[in-house]
């Protein structure tokens, strides 16, 4: 940050109070309340804690891990203490990722409201910083990190530290060599504008230094032509490529004289190839570009299992918390297991397990705040009902008065449907999958008992059978009581597109099925089916929609691949948002397209029943055409340590694996780089045939190499196949919560080509 960004900081109102520092209180839990002392760091980017009796010790977070500050009583914790603290004095500050909250109390309502405004001012400015501010800022943050003894200089000892910190295993002699050379004031340290050059000449990328000089006839710019032949050669940009050209220098060349000659500098070169635009990410593929208006079957949608938790299945605990997260990233099919209060008030947790409960009515205001803050489109609630009928029409009440219009109450047009609706029909409702009395042919019926059938009886309806697998003893007294037992009439009114019903067969359901009934299959059931009738599951999934769930035996909240279920059709493959890792990865990738509305388009062939498709045999379909991907895979830059010991420096590879059919299950990776984190060039082209795109994911991994034990991960970014900008492209990585890690980033070179 520079000198005038500072001056600027300090003089907000609101900045100030934070630069003073508060004594805020720390909220953990109804006893757990402790004073700590909170500022604002100088660099206006970093918040520092520590406890008044820690002595020296202290915590800091920057601003940018910050994702929204709610203001009052906005958070469990903060609701336990209603009576104790007034919600003006009271704020939580949400974190990217899986990272819990931080619930603070200040002093004064006004000391709160200028910590809630300074921060959402803090907020707001990282997350419109361009790329150049991003990088200025982070040179800035190791800046401060170096200088241990804060007098605004560093030494050489103190750089020699940094390179380690920074990844950067360097020869003592070199790194001296560039320190003499930023040291322009020949004082034998040097000051931020110092250290910036210094930055600059350790991050000089020769990678991209080449690239530039095969288009340049000078060797030092690129003039508009020039740039404008790179774009369309390497780059693929076709006919907007002279437009486009101008557009790129206006926005990126920092060389006003540049500019004005129409011509782009190796710094504006660089900074471009940095930019979201360069991304391997398609930037219209980022917005909302797919047809909206297609039956809800005829979409993969964004689902979770077991929304409630926060942690594993057993002892975890139950928040609502877990619910904003998830709809947050774009979920838009919830889980919500219910089972009978003490009060008369029903409770959701994992049944017959330790963890802990909460209410029923409490989910849905929350549902009902943040249902449709990441994307206007429906939102299934799938409900788990445990319940009696008593405190199931006690459910209804609360969905009815709550939700109000939000939820979808009756069939659109008052008529039977012959296919579902659309997403776009459906725009800000809430749709309630669980069983019905009857079907909507006859849902105005009054003669209709409230028995449900043997085919219709309520049960654990996502626990395990004993005869598929054996879930634990916690779960096994549910799946015994599958005696017959009654719905509320009530809650059953509620059910309109997406009726539960037991599934007996494929053929069973294209004879009597209709599109508004469907199932869910546990992980094992599904898997039998897509080995034993994939197609007969892909026609199936392009009328009616079916709901995968994970294994009972799954305590630790792990998921499965949801890859395979996606391959026959499956529209709402629920995982554990919880739980990092591949395959929330893969979730992440295939639903970051097309707006994050948490909605997908299925490929033609599985939207067409009369269209045959075998995820074994992708080479039988109409329109079957592979193509061969090409990844040369050339550098990285600042890539994260795994170790934070100061001397340990990363020893990194690039795999890159290939998800879809399993004729495109791949996997391909480079060499490792001994001790460079900071610009390894590896320089090594791995090739893929995809003989499916349209449902190929890929992902980026890279790891630390460890011959003795396994790999560590560094990051990671995953994107569907058909989103792949062809050419020069960064990845910029993610960590394993799915979260950026700037300026972490791998320079790639990528080819798209038919196979012949």
């Amino acid at each position: 940050m520079d000198s005038l960004q500072i001056s600027r900081v300090k003089d907000d109102p609101d900045f100030r109070v934070m630069l003073s520092g508060s004594t805020l209180r720390k909220v953990k839990s109804r006893s757990w309340k402790k004073q700590r002392h909170f500022r604002l760091l100088e660099d206006g980017m970093t918040i520092w804690y520590k406890s008044r009796w820690a002595g020296k010790g202290h915590s800091t977070f920057s601003v940018s891990e910050v994702e929204a500050v709610r203001e009052g009583h906005q958070s469990e914790v903060l609701l336990s203490i209603t009576e104790e603290y007034p919600a003006n004095q009271c704020f939580t500050l949400v974190f990217h990722g899986r990272q819990g909250n931080l619930d603070l109390v200040a002093e004064s309502a006004e000391e709160a409201r200028a910590w809630i405004q300074g921060l959402r001012k803090l907020i707001h400015k990282a997350e419109t910083m361009d790329e150049k501010e991003r990088l200025d800022q982070w040179v800035f943050d190791w800046f401060q990190k170096a200088d241990k003894n804060r007098d605004g200089r560093m030494n050489f000892k103190e750089v020699r530290t940094l390179l380690k910190m920074m990844n950067v295993d360097m020869n003592e002699e070199h790194a001296f060599h560039l320190f003499t050379m930023a040291d322009k004031s020949e004082s034998g340290s040097l000051e931020i504008e110092e250290f910036v050059q210094f930055y600059k000449m350790l991050t000089q990328r020769d990678e991209v230094w080449k690239l530039l000089q095969d288009y340049s006839a000078d060797g030092e710019k690129l003039i508009l032509e020039e740039l404008e032949s790179f774009l369309r050669q390497e780059q693929q940009e076709g006919e907007r490529s002279v437009q486009f050209a101008q557009e790129l220098i206006d926005r990126y060349e920092p060389s006003e004289m540049a500019k004005k000659q129409g011509a782009m500098s190796l710094d504006g070169f660089q900074t471009y190839l940095r930019s979201p635009e360069c991304s391997v990410f398609k930037p219209k593929n980022r917005d909302l570009y797919q047809d909206m208006n297609q039956p809800l079957s005829h979409y993969f949608i964004s689902s979770s299992h077991n929304t409630y938790l926060l942690e594993d299945q057993l002892r975890g605990q139950s928040s609502l918390e877990a619910y904003i997260k998830a709809l947050k990233r774009g979920c838009r099919c919830v889980e919500i297991d219910c089972w009978d209060g003490s009060d008369g008030e029903p409770v959701v947790y994992h049944g017959h397990t330790w963890t802990s409960k909460i209410l029923f009515k409490d989910i849905i205001m929350t549902l009902g705040e943040y249902a449709f803050k990441a994307s206007d489109f429906p939102v299934i609630l799938s409900l788990e009902n445990h319940c009696g009928v008593e405190q199931q029409t006690v459910m209804a009440q609360h969905l009815d008065q709550i939700l109000g219009d939000m939820l979808l109450r009756t069939p659109l047009d008052g008529q039977v449907p012959q296919q579902l609706p659309s997403p776009e029909e459906l725009k800000g409702k809430i749709l309630l999958k669980a069983k019905k009395i009857g079907g909507l042919e006859d849902c105005l019926d009054e003669t209709l008992t409230d028995e449900v059938s043997d085919d219709e009886e309520i049960d654990d309806g996502d626990a395990e059978s004993p005869s598929e697998e054996n879930p634990p003893a916690e779960c096994q007294n549910s799946s015994k009581q599958k005696s017959k037992s009654k719905l509320s009439r009530e809650l059953s009114d509620l059910v309109v597109y997406c009726k539960s019903i037991h599934f007996h067969g494929f053929e069973h359901a294209r004879l009597y099925s209709k599109c508004y009934e469907m199932s869910s299959f546990s992980e094992s059931k599904s898997r039998k089916l897509v080995k034993d009738a994939g197609t007969d599951f892909v026609r199936y999934n392009t009328r009616q929609l079916s709901r995968v769930y994970p294994s009972g035996l799954r305590t630790d909240s792990s998921n499965y691949n949801p890859q395979d279920l996606w391959n026959v059709g499956c529209q709402i493959v629920a995982l554990n948002f919880q739980t990092a890792g591949l395959e929330m990865d893969l979730n992440d990738g295939l639903f970051n397209q097309n707006g994050h509305c948490g909605y997908v388009l299925k490929p033609d062939f599985m939207r067409n029943v009369d269209k045959i498709f075998d995820p074994e045999k992708p080479k039988e379909h109409d329109g079957y055409s592979p193509l061969r991907l090409s990844i040369q895979v050339i550098s990285g830059q600042q890539l994260p340590k795994v170790n934070q010991k100061e001397g340990s420096i990363v020893d990194p590879l690039v795999r890159v694996e290939v998800y879809g059919v399993s004729q495109d299950q791949a996997k391909g990776e480079t060499n490792h780089i001994q001790n460079n984190g900071f610009n390894p060039v590896w320089n090594e082209t791995l090739n893929f045939i995809i003989h499916t795109p349209q449902l190929a994911l890929v992902r980026f991994m890279v790891e630390d190499h460890d011959k003795a034990s396994r790999n560590d991960f560094i990051g990671q970014f995953t994107l569907p196949f058909t989103c792949i900008q062809p050419g020069y492209r960064h990845i910029h990585l993610l960590s394993k919560d799915g979260t950026a890690i700037p300026p972490s980033s791998v320079f790639v070179n990528i080819s798209i080509s038919e196979l012949t």
